[in-house]
């Protein structure tokens, strides 16, 4: 063997094993023996050199070189788009066609891959064509990128032409194909395919299995996920030992809400990923067995697993969305401690959002404020819970302060800004600010954006031109904007109005609970108790069922759960002993009144009243004053996943100018401060 030949098996070796510095040395003896101007050998340098991140030895390889040939420019392209610069590789494709050499179908493959990470389509398209006249699109390397890139660049049509013109496929193009299809949210598609490639006799890969249950979680659908891990049992397939089929595998059962099965494919992974952690949290965390997913999440803290942002920012979501402030609170500290926390700003945003949504809008505003950098999404966090929270003219000024830093509003940052001046009676300030986007040649306003301006309008009894805004917007109409239109004339009782928004919407879409019971309201509250219940009936008929509505509130760092009508606490007996002693104490001394319009009307008054004393917001506060006593400095916080009903907001006030406690409840819709009898949102949610 040469000496050439052997010094090429060893740059190999140190490419395949990232060995930078010995790496170095190799190329140095390769120097001293004179093969500095070797073709090969300077290809094989600048391949290591790319492989162990040092691109600019590649570069200065690549550039001293006296000839080079197409792999020459294939190696530096690759080494670029592995070390996350797919710019360059695209900008040396072009370059190396200037110089007259031809690409090879890695070369095209490549240049393929870097049009697909950078989310440009007209690219790859041009490169399709270079493809198609030099005959390549044939080869099946460059016909699999033509399909991934079209597939990642959400043209999943174009995708399946290339497909069905490949005159060979291998499981690589069914694979693209099928990812193709699940990364659209098309799962019956994707499963059709993994059919068609069994039938074809096509032998599956872990990539192609890890894809088949990731279309089966996103169609929902179970029984095929089943079959396919009974198939991976039968065939003897290694799925435990591959984290991305075991992890799919995980993710399909959690989101199908078979989290037992979930945990017994978890338990059996032979080395668990950060991702399979973070997917079994989540899902205890939605079927509200929060005790099993902070376990679960100090068992991954103490196997000393790095987490990534990602994996960080989805837990502190879960703590936002549940409003547990002291896990949340324990999670800022953890990001703080770890380098790859708090540094990362889809982290920090993701804290400030968990610090929004429980109610801490001092804390979120020092972190805002402490922050090195900031960006869209930022501002945003902070713009929607000022705007929760009812501090419109916070929401204002800090939206105008971005636009002064040199940050341009997206259309979320818009909704934010709208949203906030609907919760604060802004009209002006609303006005001017959906003008503004109107206006924008860069985006237009949506659906969303003409909702949250048909809710300013309606808040503020201008429900005609409301309705005008909507049939005159250039846009189609959805249930969310006439359910908003819906919402709004309830509140003002404009009973005719509702019936004509409610026809249109229950034609629109009859099988959605929320229609049915947002008209029966309007019915009931107008006193038309036969048109009501009719309603009501219509919606069991159809076997419509609305979301149960549930509270919940954190003491002593444990979390309680009501539901409407719960008897299942162990201290239930108390909690109504408790709330009919505020009754009677609300009574005599603000007159409070029972709201019974919000209970059933075909039951006798005393049972309409314990229907409401058993609401699950009441239980919740019940609890707290059992268990704290009702001498209180700190504010009682309560959640609700619905909106606050309207005899439950008047107790309340009522609650906090009896007793001296500030009241903090988040329902569905914002914040409410309730304090010396008076409500923040000033009696309009």
């Amino acid at each position: 063997m040469n000496e050439g030949r052997l010094l090429g098996m060893i740059i190999n070796k140190c490419s395949k094993r990232h060995l930078l510095d010995q790496g170095k040395q190799v190329h140095g003896v390769a120097e001293k023996l004179r093969f500095g101007r070797d073709l090969n050998l300077n290809n094989d340098f600048m391949d290591m050199y790319a492989k162990c991140g040092a691109m600019d030895f590649s570069c200065k390889v690549f550039d001293r070189m006296p000839q080079r040939d197409v792999v020459s420019w294939t190696a530096l392209m690759c080494g670029y788009l592995q070390n996350g610069d797919a710019k360059t590789a695209l900008v040396l494709f072009v370059k190396m066609g200037r110089t007259g050499v031809r690409p090879n179908e890695f070369t095209l493959s490549t240049s393929l891959k870097a049009s697909r990470v950078l989310g440009i389509p007209e690219n790859g398209m041009q490169i399709h064509g270079v493809c198609a006249k030099s005959c390549f699109d044939w080869v099946p390397v460059v016909g699999n990128s033509m399909i991934d890139m079209y597939s990642k660049c959400g043209m999943v049509v174009e995708a399946a032409k290339v497909f069905d013109n490949l005159p060979v496929r291998n499981v690589i193009s069914w694979n693209a194909m099928i990812a193709g299809y699940t990364h659209e949210g098309n799962g019956e598609m994707a499963l059709n395919l993994f059919r068609k490639l069994q039938q074809n006799r096509e032998v599956p890969d872990g990539y192609t299995y890890s894809s088949s249950l990731a279309a089966c979680s996103c169609a929902g659908a179970i029984g095929e996920g089943m079959q396919i891990h009974a198939a991976l049992i039968r065939h003897g397939f290694p799925y435990l030992a591959q984290p991305a089929v075991a992890g799919a595998l995980v993710d399909l059962y959690v989101k199908c809400r078979h989290i037992a099965e979930a945990r017994r494919v978890f338990n059996r992974i032979e080395e668990k990923s950060v991702m399979s952690w973070n997917t079994l949290i989540l899902g205890y965390a939605h079927e509200n067995d929060l005790a099993e997913a902070m376990h679960l999440f100090r068992e991954l803290r103490e196997s000393r697993r790095k987490m990534d942002g990602f994996v960080l920012s989805s837990l502190v979501g879960v703590f936002a969305d549940l409003a547990l402030v002291e896990q949340g609170k324990q999670m800022h500290g953890y990001t703080i401690k770890v380098p790859y926390g708090l540094l990362e700003i889809s982290v920090a945003n993701s804290v400030l959002d968990m610090y929004m949504k429980c109610g801490l809008t001092d804390e979120a505003d020092a972190l805002f404020r402490e922050m090195l950098a900031r960006d869209v999404v930022s501002w945003t966090a902070m713009i929607t819970g000022y705007g929760k929270h009812g501090l419109g003219n916070k929401a204002v000024e800090l939206f105008n302060e971005m636009q002064v830093s040199g940050i341009e509003p997206d259309s979320v940052t818009y909704l934010a800004v709208l949203s906030a001046c609907s919760h604060s009676g802004l009209i002006k300030e609303g006005k001017k600010y959906f003008s503004s986007l109107c206006s924008n040649r860069k985006m237009k306003p949506q659906v969303e954006h003409y909702a949250c301006m048909v809710d300013l309008l309606g808040r503020s009894g201008r429900l005609k031109e409301a309705k005008d805004l909507i049939e005159k917007m250039p846009l189609k109409p959805n249930v969310g904007i006439w359910q908003t239109l819906l919402s709004v004339c309830r509140t003002h009782g404009d009973l005719e109005l509702g019936k004509q928004v409610g026809e249109i919407l229950l034609r629109l879409d009859g099988s959605n609970p929320t229609n049915y019971v947002l008209m029966s309201n309007i019915y009931a509250n107008a006193g038309y108790w036969k048109e009501s219940e009719k309603i009501r009936e219509t919606l069991k008929r159809k076997e419509l069922n609305k979301e149960a509505g549930r509270s919940w509130v954190e003491i002593d760092k444990e979390i309680h759960i009501f539901y409407n009508g719960d008897d299942m606490h162990p201290l239930i007996g108390k909690i109504h002993q408790v709330l009919k002693e505020m009754e009677k104490r609300v009574k005599e001394e603000t007159g409070y009144v029972h709201s019974v319009n919000f209970a059933l009307h075909d039951v006798e008054e005393e049972s309409k009243v314990e229907s409401l004393r058993v609401h699950s917001e009441k239980l919740a506060i019940g609890l707290v004053l059992v268990r704290c006593g009702l001498k209180r400095e700190r504010p009682i916080k309560i959640f609700k996943n619905l909106r606050v009903c309207g005899d439950c907001h008047t107790f309340i006030k009522s609650l906090s100018k009896v007793l001296k406690i500030v009241f903090v409840v988040r329902d569905a819709n914002r914040f409410h401060k309730f304090e010396n009898g008076l409500c923040s949102c000033g009696d309009y949610w």
